[in-house]
């Protein structure tokens, strides 16, 4: 992704959308504080049903796409983020232009400046819509030989995405593929080093999401 402190148009030049372990589709965003200005992947605009670069990303165009129920809840988010200066990060529904729900998880964190400032939040948004079947999770397994041999850890970081972000079995696994691939850290490495520092996310209501956040899209930095 650019630097915080370079300008871009639009949605498309928001980050080379990350290739996703599974089906999970995942682009990602950047918003800027000062001036609520917000830059989408190409992935991001056609999750909620544009083609890259036909729209220019807004608050207000990002509200009226949230499902009714959550919408609310994402203002509110933002609110807090936007004033504590803080990340957003949510698991809530959004609706495309065609009208179809999605199912999205929002993994967000602080975004700094060249002078380590606190100018935004930046992250991706993960779409929870589509998984895999049984058939397709037996062939993703066979092809992975060296999960069985590193199956605690992952096992143990799966449950740790599934009870934070409220996903099942198969998305958390995804997730951790997708991580593992965008980063080049062994999938095995990854999951020990999540296992390892979860005691250190406290559990303090919104915040055990935003710092377990954190610890997901940096953890592959503390990998030996």
């Amino acid at each position: 992704m650019p630097r915080a402190d370079q300008s871009c148009e639009g949605g498309s030049s928001a980050d080379e959308s990350p290739q996703a372990g599974g089906d999970l589709r995942i682009g990602g965003f950047r918003f800027w504080f000062v001036g609520q200005r917000w830059e989408w992947s190409d992935e991001v605009a056609r999750m909620h049903g544009y083609e890259p670069g036909t729209v220019t990303p807004t608050t207000e165009l990002l509200l009226s796409h949230k499902h009714p129920d959550d919408r609310r809840h994402v203002q509110e988010l933002l609110d807090r983020a936007l004033h504590s200066g803080g990340a957003f990060s949510s698991r809530h529904r959004l609706l495309d232009t065609r009208h179809r729900e999605h199912s999205v998880l929002v993994l967000g964190d602080r975004m700094f400046d060249d002078s380590g400032a606190v100018v935004g939040t930046e992250g991706y948004y993960v779409d929870l819509t589509d998984t895999l079947d049984q058939t397709r999770r037996d062939v993703l397994n066979t092809s992975l030989p060296d999960l069985f041999a590193a199956r605690a850890a992952i096992e143990q970081a799966k449950g740790a995405l599934m009870l934070v972000y409220r996903i099942d079995e198969t998305q958390a696994f995804e997730l951790l593929q997708w991580r593992s691939q965008q980063t080049n850290t062994k999938l095995r490495a990854l999951a020990g080093r999540i296992v390892a520092e979860f005691h250190k996310v406290e559990v303090r209501g919104d915040d055990l999401r935003r710092q377990f956040d954190h610890l997901l899209l940096t953890a592959h930095q503390r990998v030996e």
